[in-house]
């Protein structure tokens, strides 16, 4: 039986109540045998400067040899009194706390599972973790409010994204996210999916507002889809590569495969040390770590400087980088050891673009993680391919007809779906009656009383303005179709689309038209007209027309 006098004071009760209690005590040159049973007068306390004894008189261990229990063999402070023999227990019964007195069922269980224990030779160290399980965390989302979670201790970031998935009924699409948000040191960063939450909270230190983040991020795989936007022809260079020409597949292949050697290099401005001032230098991104030249362009090693290293280190995005760090441009990120969160420990870089921030950002990602990003980036489309989302039953619906006497079956598609495009305006009609009639003006006092039904789709944002938009767009993912509507601030009766496009934000105005009392809203100074922003979002999603790019992601909040 192994020494478990280290965990007595783990189990010693407060007070005096030790002062009145016993300890087993076994022959730790025979840990198998008893010895037989013999009762040591209690003792008046000792000194304090021995602690444990202070607490209790000392009884040797003992054996029911008729009933066969073998009792704890260490040195430890007995928490089971229902355990002793008739006599002890007697003698201790008295001076027990109220929690500590149990039934005789109670104490029959405990028994038993003590009885186990002992048995297996397992230490009460060994069996602590049992309470330890469950981990309390906290969540925020767009608008700062927040909600508490108790949490197994192993969970990833995307356990709980599916976790408040399935709390608040969001449509699962893959790209909702946790991050992690430093906010004295004013910096973000996307939580891979793989990793602990736990982990990542134990990195925090007691300074500082650190905190979890719940909310969609439409570019946290993207470069797996269309790797050659987020990695410039002029920026990667791999070794082997055919005739200086990159495809999809070379460009991943080299990111993921740790025999081929990819480097990303371009200019980059970095803060000096201890300074305020920033410089520019030539950097160069390796398997092997971040370097900047000291010399030109040269990428000779005597040249070469290194930076940093990322299996303990982590990347993040600057959300003030003039404000906070005087950086010249707004594309900041940084390198932050992962067990530091002091400012002094941080490498605070910035790019000219968006463009060549993501493509290093995106660089440092893949050259950490690798091939479990790409894991990461499958697994929910094998889980889909695996269970449908379509059940038997979804499968098994037919189109009904219930205007006549007797229901029928629609069996012509056409017919089908011309009833559900009627089905789709008549429950934009009664919506709009409904709208109106809590509240909204009536129809004879304003033409746009009827078009009051976008204000509740999740991507009409109301009267936010245009830095607020730029910024809800960002934090969800500067990728191509990306986008909301707003009220405009600079002209009330007219409304704003914003887009991202080529990691570009750009805003196009909603002009309504009224033409024999109708109202119309256009894009185009009316030659494509809608009768209301429901129908143009929907026209803009299917074709490009005058915009840059489709719509295809909604910036959207959800209340936790």
């Amino acid at each position: 039986m192994s020494d478990m006098s280290n965990t007595v004071e783990d189990l010693q009760t407060s007070g005096n109540l030790g002062e009145k209690t016993a300890i087993f005590q076994h022959d730790r040159s025979n840990a198998s045998r008893f010895s037989s049973p013999s009762l040591i007068p209690l003792r008046a306390p000792l000194p304090p400067s021995n602690a444990l004894q202070n607490k209790a008189a000392l009884f040797k261990g003992i054996r029911k040899s008729k009933e066969g229990e073998e009792m704890l063999s260490a040195s430890i402070p007995n928490p089971f009194p229902e355990l002793f023999s008739s006599t002890v227990s007697s003698l201790v019964s008295d001076c027990l706390l109220p929690w500590t007195k149990r039934n005789k069922t109670q104490s029959d269980v405990l028994k038993r599972q003590i009885m186990n224990f002992c048995a297996r030779r397992v230490t009460l160290p060994a069996i602590t973790p049992l309470f330890l399980q469950k981990r309390v965390i906290k969540v925020y989302n767009e608008d700062n409010t927040s909600r508490a979670l108790e949490v197994p201790s192993d969970f990833t970031a995307r356990d709980i994204c599916q976790l408040f998935i399935l709390k608040n009924h969001c449509i699962d699409d893959h790209s909702w996210t946790l991050f992690e948000h430093i906010s004295h040191l004013g910096i973000e960063r996307t939580i891979e999916d793989h990793e602990s939450v736990i982990e990542v909270q134990s990195s925090w230190g007691m300074e500082g507002d650190s905190r979890l983040y719940f909310r969609k991020n439409y570019a946290k795989y993207e470069f797996f889809k269309k790797p050659l936007d987020f990695f410039p022809e002029h920026m990667v260079s791999i070794s082997g590569e055919t005739n200086g020409i990159m495809n999809h597949s070379q460009l991943l292949q080299t990111f993921l495969s740790s025999s081929t050697c990819p480097e990303i290099h371009g200019y980059l401005h970095a803060k000096e040390q201890g300074k305020k001032s920033w410089k520019k230098f030539y950097f160069v991104l390796r398997r092997s770590g971040l370097y900047f030249s000291n010399k030109g362009t040269s990428k000779e090693p005597r040249h070469l400087q290194f930076i940093a290293e990322f299996s303990d280190n982590d990347v993040y995005s600057l959300m003030s980088a003039r404000k906070m760090y005087g950086a010249p441009t707004d594309y900041g990120f940084c390198i932050k050891p992962t067990k530091s969160g002091a400012a002094r420990d941080l490498k605070l870089l910035c790019a000219d673009e968006e463009q060549i921030k993501t493509c290093w950002v995106t660089a440092i990602r893949l050259f950490k993680y690798g091939m479990q990003l790409y894991q990461n980036f499958i697994q929910p489309h094998q889980k889909q391919k695996a269970s449908p989302m379509r059940s038997i039953s979804e499968n098994s619906l037919v189109a009904m007809d219930f205007s006549g006497h007797k229901s029928r079956v629609i069996e012509n598609p056409t017919e089908a779906l011309s009833v559900a495009v009627e089905e789709g305006l008549s429950w934009r009609r009664k919506s709009c009656h409904r709208l109106s009639s809590h509240g909204s003006p009536s129809t004879s006092q304003s033409p746009t009383s009827n078009l009051a039904i976008h204000k509740c789709q999740p991507w009409f944002h109301c009267k936010i303005s245009r830095d607020e938009a730029q910024r809800l767009i960002t934090q969800q993912g500067l990728i191509d179709g990306v986008f909301l509507l707003r009220d405009s601030q600079s002209n009330p009766k007219t409304y704003v689309l914003s887009l991202c496009h080529a990691q570009k934000i750009k805003h196009f105005q909603i002009v309504p038209l009224e033409e024999e009392g109708e109202l119309f809203f256009s894009l185009d100074d009316g030659h494509t007209r809608f009768t209301d922003l429901i129908q143009l979002v929907e026209f803009y999603q299917l074709n490009k027309g005058v915009l840059p790019c489709k719509l295809k992601h909604h910036c959207a909040r959800i209340a936790l």
